[in-house]
């Protein structure tokens, strides 16, 4: 039992590396068991710090063959080397090369980090501290080196044989072997390093740069899986066309290869030249996506490769900075999404998923700041605090400054800081140089942790015309943060009136900053408090406060009902419209629910109605009125509550809204399903997968108003489905329905896809997140099935990840379903430790459930923390969630 807190890493002690490695030539010799890797590494002494220090590499469970010093052995007094780290105690003073072989067993490596197997492939995962587990090296971003890699492998077990950058050179070798050499000319950190081999299938392109390089294009799955890759390499291209356009970076190498395994801990890294995707991220076809597989797809694919500039080419001088290639990149594949498909649409979405996954990351014990100031296991970091909230700084800064000053910056940033590990200092720095603004304040978001609440209080005088608005803020403390400061946010602000058009803006008072801020519809918020006065303003309008979620906070105003309703049917910002929807479903719930408020939904249903005639009329996209119609889930009613959460209670007063609001669309519910049926063949455009998302929209408020109806309708749908996206979607209904269409329904789509594993996740997770009593057990029988492989990430992520999303089953009064996680976390952590941690975040919310659940909570906590070696990842995660 670990009984002390695990040793923190600090930012404020970061250091320059005492020695610098120039170069890296890596001789990889595969072998399931006994693969033999020879790295000579050019090493220098780093200039800018004090010479004398010994030189300290990092390692991880290595085997040591052998050392040589310029060619030479070394003594047994001038070196100490173990598993975990080699020392040169006296190292030259001038330039060396130290050479190291290690034997590795990628087939016994299920931490899937280092060299692993994937099946019949070989391949690596080195971010954040992997490469440690295939040599000896300064582990850490702020040694950028060039790799010459060169490949041994057995040709009929891996004819394919890949590693960054170019490729220089390939042969055959006695013995039925042979090599291939990579040569990636661009300084990189050791996480970008990559390397893969096996019997892949290949599907390839060309794309011609905008100065006229050609860049081969390549994606490699496993043997029989071609076709289902090609979205995937046309969504390469179409990231390599968009990063030209919009934000004026070339591709800088001629091979880009994306190479897709069915074993990893994330979804894809973006080493250089040659991107590592987990399976699910590359792997589409109509029979078995959905469309928001290909959505995703297409967004982690881009991602990905615009790290290419934002992660590879400048990279983060220590992990402290991950934010500044993770936020930026997630705001670069954000806007990539958005031009491909419906700005609105993504937004939103992006609106949604930042609400459910950081905002509760903000309110428990694991909440950190965007830029954490220490940690005790870097892997713990890769959250949607650092990734989405930091693209939200990103999006804050460039609504602040503007979009000129900020496409200058960024600019001036990739010409600063390109080759360079870089910091967030760094980056803000080129935007405070291009706009010519001090930008101090603004970085408090890269250190203060907390979701601010923003306070909003109107008053109109008719007869002055006069509206005065009056913005308060504040931020709850954080573990480790008590005090908060103010924080510097746009504010975009509409006045809608009663026709639903927008009042102008006008500032009273004379104030020049204030009116430039007006008329750009975006104010500035720095302070505590802030008071705004307009006037010339016709009638008392409905505040439309945060247009397209200018800032990552909570809102608390004094609007009425009717003023969200006018919102809701008439705002021209499309996120107003939907946070208004959101906002009034929301208070109805919580009023239920605690007992408390404004109950009633009078209005509502009609509300809703006039979004399905809207649709009906083609007033509105159908993928936003799929959107418009989604009820707040059971997740993010709880985030609203404030404490002493009963997630049945929860549960049940959300299907009863949901059964008041339906019943009176039902017509309208069952005309939109019967216009949404397919009219041709699959496609994935945005258009075709917004009328099948406001098809499935209709099917659950059908199945909401009348379950008998609802449930013969999506079993039809089901059997007659020609795409993954309407089969699914009718599946996922029927779970909501008890009976025997439903478990049919299960029967027949797992006799459909049996073999296919990656299809077959979809069946597993939908019946974890069945909420009813008996789920558990439904996942315990899941476990035996032949589809669930406890040693495969994603097998894992479907079945006991969903059930812990499951807000009822999970959340279970008697704490079984925390019992179950629990030793099912345990049980991985012993070869998976990332997973494992990974799972326990489910945890994070747990002080905020009511009396009973959390003792059951906090026992099941207690009794992980009690297990014998539990890893240094879920030794992390438990002990913040705890203290």
């Amino acid at each position: 039992m670990r009984t002390e807190s695990p040793p923190r890493i600090l930012l404020a002690d970061y250091r320059p590396p005492d020695f610098l490695v120039d170069r890296v030539r890596l001789d990889v010799s595969l072998d399931r068991a006994a693969t033999r890797v020879v790295a000579k590494l050019s090493i220098r002494p780093n200039p800018a710090v004090a010479p004398g220090a010994p030189l300290k590499l990092d390692g991880d469970g290595l085997v040591p063959v052998r050392v040589a010093l310029d060619g030479r052995g070394l003594a047994p007094d001038a070196s100490w080397i173990g598993p975990d780290g080699l020392v040169l105690r006296d190292p030259p003073s001038s330039p060396f090369e130290l050479e190291v072989e290690t034997r590795l067993d990628p087939s016994a490596n299920t931490k899937l980090m280092g060299l692993y197997r994937s099946g019949p492939i070989y391949c690596t995962q080195c971010e954040a501290e992997g490469f440690r587990r295939i040599t000896y090296f300064p582990d850490r971003p702020d040694v950028l080196s060039t790799y010459v890699t060169r490949i041994e492998a057995d040709r009929r077990e891996a004819p394919t044989l890949l590693g960054n950058g170019n490729p220089v050179e390939a042969g055959e070798l006695p013995g039925g072997r042979h090599f291939a050499i990579w040569d990636d000319p661009h300084p990189k950190p050791c996480y970008l390093f990559a390397l893969v081999a096996g019997d892949l299938e290949e599907v390839a392109d060309g794309f011609v740069t905008r100065s006229g390089r050609s860049v081969r294009v390549a994606v490699l799955v496993e043997r029989g899986k071609g076709a289902r890759a090609r979205y995937a390499l046309d969504a390469i291209k179409r990231s390599m066309e968009f990063d030209e356009r919009v934000f004026g970076r070339e591709y800088d190498l001629d091979v880009f290869n994306l190479v897709a395994v069915s074993d990893f801990n994330m979804g894809a890294m973006e080493n250089k030249g040659l991107n590592v995707f987990n399976d699910k991220y590359v792997l589409v076809s109509p029979e078995t996506a959905t469309d928001g597989d290909y959505a995703n797809v297409e967004a982690i694919v881009g991602h990905e490769y615009f790290h290419n500039w934002t992660g590879n080419r400048i990279t983060c001088r220590d992990w402290f900075q991950l934010c500044l290639k993770e936020g930026l990149t997630v705001f670069r594949d954000q806007e990539f999404t958005s031009d491909q498909r419906s700005r609105a649409v993504k937004r939103i979405a992006d609106v949604r998923a930042l609400r459910a996954t950081q905002f509760p990351e903000d309110a428990g014990p694991l909440a950190h700041p965007v830029r954490p100031d220490a940690y005790a296991e870097i892997n713990n970091f890769y959250t949607a605090t650092v990734y989405e909230k930091g693209a939200e700084v990103v999006r804050m800064l460039r609504a602040l400054i503007g979009e000129r000053a900020f496409a200058a910056g960024l600019d001036l940033y990739f010409r600063r800081c390109d080759g360079t590990a870089a910091t967030v200092e760094d980056f803000i720095g080129c935007f405070a140089d291009a706009s010519g603004r001090d930008l101090s304040g603004f970085m408090r978001w890269y250190s203060q942790a907390g979701t601010p609440k923003v306070t909003s209080r109107a008053t109109y005088d008719p007869a002055s015309r006069r509206l005065t608005l009056r913005l308060g803020q504040e931020t709850a403390p954080t573990p480790g943060q008590p005090d908060k400061a103010p924080l510097v946010m746009p504010v975009a602000l509409g006045l809608v009136g009663a026709d639903g058009r927008d009042l102008p803006l006008k500032v009273a008072g004379g104030d020049d900053a204030l009116a430039r801020q007006a008329a750009r519809g975006t104010f500035e918020f720095a302070g505590a408090a802030l008071d705004l006065t307009f006037e010339d303003v016709a009638e008392r309008p409905a505040i439309s406060l945060m247009r397209g979620f200018s800032a990552p906070v909570r809102i608390v105003d004094d609007a009425t009902r009717a003023d969200r309703l006018r919102l809701m049917a008439k705002d021209r910002d499309p996120v107003s419209r939907w946070n208004a929807a959101q906002t009034v479903a929301t208070e109805i719930l919580v009023s239920r629910v605690t007992g408390s408020g404004d109950a009633s939904a009078e209005g509502v249903a009609a509300a809703f109605g006039e979004v399905f005639a809207q649709a009906k009329a083609g007033a509105i996209d159908p993928a936003f009125a799929a959107l418009m119609l989604a009820l707040p889930g059971e997740s993010d009613l709880a985030r609203e509550l404030p404490g002493d959460i009963d997630p049945d209670a929860v549960r049940a007063a959300r299907l009863a809204l949901r059964a008041e609001v339906a019943r009176p669309n039902l017509g309208a519910s069952r005309e939109a399903f019967a216009a949404g049926a397919s009219a041709g063949p699959y496609s994935p455009d945005a258009a075709s997968a917004g009328r099948r998302a406001l098809r499935l929209a209709a099917l659950d408020w059908i199945a909401a108003a009348d379950p008998e109806d609802g449930g013969a309708r999506a079993l039809a749908a089901f059997e007659a489905a020609d795409n993954m996206t309407e089969r699914f979607g009718a599946l996922a209904a029927l779970c909501a329905l008890p009976g025997a269409r439903r478990e049919a329904a299960l029967d027949a789509f797992a006799t459909r896809y049996e073999g296919d594993a990656l299809t077959l996740d979809k069946w597993l997770s939908v019946q974890a997140g069945i909420g009813e009593p008996d789920t558990l057990a439904r996942v315990e029988r899941l476990e035996r099935h032949p589809a669930y492989a406890p040693g495969n990430p994603n097998r894992v992520r479907a079945l006991v990840g969903a059930f812990a999303g499951n807000p009822t089953q999970f959340n279970r009064a008697d704490g079984a379903g925390y019992r179950f996680l629990a030793e099912r976390a345990v049980a991985i952590d012993g070869r998976n430790p990332q997973l494992a941690a990974r799972l326990l975040g489910a945890f994070r919310s747990w002080r905020r459930l009511e009396p009973v659940r959390r003792a059951a909570a906090e026992s099941a906590l207690r009794a992980i923390a009690a297990t014998p070696g539990l890893s240094l990842d879920s030794t992390d995660i438990v002990t913040r969630a705890l203290a």
